[in-house]
Formats: structure tokens, C-alpha cells, sequence
């Protein structure tokens, strides 16, 4: 039995499947956790969506910003983008069901000795504040006031982290953490324009896994959403997000012994990243 995480598939499904068939994926005995962005931008978004969904408790999801933007557009609180590959899942007859499944995933998942987030952390969160405002979210969204939260998770603002933040504001910053973030200011403030690679990164900006933290060295955290950074392995973190929907890879890590497996991009590309 083996679990293996694997980056973003934004709707790459026949890449998925090559990657599985690599790593010889046993729906009986092995799990699959996913760092999120299941959906959006490649041409098999349906079919990850009804993939995933299909694995039961073999798979473990956390939430991506284009799996929320999904939410937001099916329940007519964004508008569609001009990449977007949404179409056939909103006019899918399991529509209601797949959006269903998809609110109830979570936005953080610590398991042993590993964490899952899609895009980040603050490096002031403890893993019991970290997990608790993940929770408070992850509430909201499966609870009955979700559209009014849908609709309210959208902008830039707050671009800091404060205990005393409430409401809107308070769920705002913890999905840009969890789901948006890349660079972070010395004193933690968010940048969310920034999407290019450490090289271009400006001196004023840090990656947000680059600063100290309280969380100890005891947990590695995965996470994805970042495409330009690429396959990133350290011993305490680990970016999944190999650019497959750009036309990189796909990439699987085994969580047991950390062995890194990749297929070649089999998706006719997007164009650029958002």
C-alpha cells in the first residue's frame, strides 16, 4: 500500500491517467492525495472532477483557487474567464452532485509526518491555528450560507494576517493564504501578484515557505499553485506544481520513501498562467 501526492491537474486528465499507469496506481490498496486545482484550464476537467470524486475515501483533496473559482461561476458569483474549461461540468447531468462533493473538501490536511495546503501557510500559524482557521472556512463553505461566503472571498485586501480580524475580511485572508499565496513581505504581508519563478522574485518579496516558522521541522508541507517555482523539494517542503497544463509535467511524489515520478504533459496547452 502506497500513498503518493500529486500536483496540479487543472483538468489534465489523460496526463493523469499516464501518470497513474507509471506509478502501477492500485484503486484497492493505495491513496492519492491531490494538492488541489483539480479543474480549469485543461480540456479534461469534467473527467478529473468525476475521477477524483469516484476514488471515495482513497482520495484526499484540499481545495485550489480554480476549484473554489468553479463554485463561485456555478453559483453566479464570478463570471467565466476567457481560458476557463468549466463549461462541461456546469452542463454535466451530475453537475449538482460533483459541486456537492466539491464544497465539502477540505483546505488543509496534516497526516503523519505530512501536510497538505494548496498554495501556503503564514509562517506565525501554529499547525493548531492552522488547522483551526482552515476549519472555520471549511464550515462556512459546507454550510448553508455558502453562496453569501462564495461571494465575498474575492479581492486582495486584507494583505495581512491580525488575530482580531473578523467576518468577511477574516475568511478572506485565510483563503488567500491557503489557496492564492506565493511571496509574502518580510513582516508577512501578502503578494498576490507575483507569479514568476525565485529568479525574478523582487528583494522585497520572500517565498512564503522561505521565512522561519512556528511550526517546527517535525511535518513537510506539500503544496502546489505554483507552477513557475516547479518540482521544489526540501526537506520540510515540497512544490507539486510541475506546470502539466502549460505543457511541463505531471508529477507524483510517494510519500513513503519521498521517490519523485513525472509523465510529459499529454494536454494541448492553455496558453499562460493565472
Amino acid at each position: 500500500m502506497s500513498t503518493y501526492a500529486i500536483g496540479d491537474l487543472q483538468g489534465c486528465f489523460l496526463t493523469l491517467q499516464a501518470l497513474l499507469t507509471k506509478i502501477k496506481f492500485d484503486a484497492n490498496t493505495d491513496r492519492l492525495w491531490f494538492v488541489g486545482d483539480l479543474v480549469n484550464r485543461g480540456a479534461g476537467s469534467l473527467e478529473c472532477l468525476r475521477f477524483v470524486k469516484s476514488l471515495g475515501d482513497r482520495a484526499v483533496v484540499v481545495l485550489g483557487n480554480h476549484d473554489l473559482h468553479l463554485l463561485g461561476v456555478a453559483e453566479g458569483v464570478a463570471k467565466t474567464k476567457a481560458l476557463d474549461t468549466l463549461d462541461k461540468i456546469l452542463a454535466a447531468p451530475d453537475r449538482d452532485a460533483l459541486l456537492e462533493w466539491l464544497r465539502t473538501q477540505k483546505l488543509l490536511h496534516v497526516e503523519g509526518k505530512f501536510a497538505m495546503v494548496h498554495a501556503g501557510l503564514l509562517p506565525q500559524w501554529s499547525w493548531s491555528q492552522s488547522l483551526a482557521l482552515a476549519s472555520e472556512a471549511e464550515a462556512m463553505l459546507r454550510g448553508k450560507h455558502y453562496r453569501h461566503f462564495l461571494e465575498s472571498m474575492y479581492g486582495n485586501h486584507p494583505d495581512e494576517w491580525r488575530d482580531d480580524l473578523n467576518g468577511n475580511e477574516r475568511l478572506r485572508v485565510i483563503l488567500n493564504v491557503m489557496t492564492r499565496m506565493r511571496a509574502i513581505t518580510v513582516d508577512t504581508h501578502l503578494n498576490l501578484k507575483f507569479k514568476s519563478g525565485l529568479a525574478e522574485m523582487p528583494k522585497d518579496l520572500q517565498p512564503w515557505f522561505g521565512l522561519p516558522h512556528v511550526r517546527g521541522d517535525d511535518i513537510t508541507v506539500l503544496a502546489g499553485h505554483w507552477s513557475a517555482l516547479g518540482l521544489h523539494v526540501t526537506p520540510n517542503f515540497i512544490g507539486l506544481d510541475s506546470g502539466c497544463v502549460w505543457g511541463r509535467e505531471l508529477t507524483a511524489i510517494r510519500l513513503e520513501d519521498r521517490a519523485i515520478f513525472q509523465v510529459p504533459s499529454h494536454e494541448i496547452t492553455a496558453g499562460r498562467e493565472e
